[in-house]
């Protein structure tokens, strides 16, 4: 007889999300000077580098697959960037909280079942809109004209779909390929077969 897994989460849940977290809120405090000097290309090429800000939300969801752990995986790789000395001070956090939000709705329309690419994607692009309220209320986005706003959404899209959604995707299905994922959630007939598409 199959065991039923619990919804909620337990204290082993919260302590990988936080491990998860910690990983991507350091590589979160790194991606800043990368941004900086992509941003020199100019024409908003930096926007396709932004989802890598996301993608806490969208591996610790896949991971885990559980209400809740996209929110908090994103707050907590927010803050741990913030107290690394993120060059963007206190607004890493108001915009970490965003951005799991908007992942976090994402994973809930599909009532936290779906851990395909597509979900993901679409969890990114959920991320991605949560950034983009914070730009809007900041004020940045009424300083680009037209065509420098369509470009600057695009890429920013483009960056959510590719780094948020499908880097996170396949990085997890590295990990199961691994084993090392039996640590959060035993092996389902499902993710063996998943494997092999």
């Amino acid at each position: 007889m199959a065991r039923k897994r619990s919804k909620g989460l337990k204290l082993t849940d919260i302590l990988v999300t936080i491990v998860i977290a910690i990983v991507f809120g350091l590589i979160y405090r790194i991606w800043g000077p990368v941004y900086d000097v992509v941003k020199l290309v100019g024409l908003q090429a930096e926007q396709l580098t932004y989802g890598m800000w996301f993608i806490a939300a969208t591996v610790a969801f896949l991971l885990i697959r559980k209400p809740g752990v996209a929110l908090l995986a994103e707050v907590a790789a927010a803050s741990g960037e913030l107290l690394t000395g993120s060059q963007y001070g206190v607004e890493s956090l108001t915009y970490g909280i965003m951005q799991g939000i908007g992942a976090e709705l994402i994973f809930a329309l599909f009532a936290y079942r779906s851990y395909s690419l597509v979900t993901a994607c679409l969890a990114g692009i959920g991320a991605g809109l949560g950034a983009l309220a914070m730009d809007a209320y900041k004020g940045y986005l009424l300083e680009l004209q037209g065509w420098n706003l369509t470009l600057y959404l695009v890429f920013r899209f483009i960056g959510c779909i590719v780094i948020t959604g499908g880097f996170a995707y396949y990085l997890v299905k590295a990990l199961e390929a691994t084993g090392v994922t039996r640590i959060v959630r035993p092996v389902s007939d499902a993710d063996r077969q998943g494997l092999h598409d």
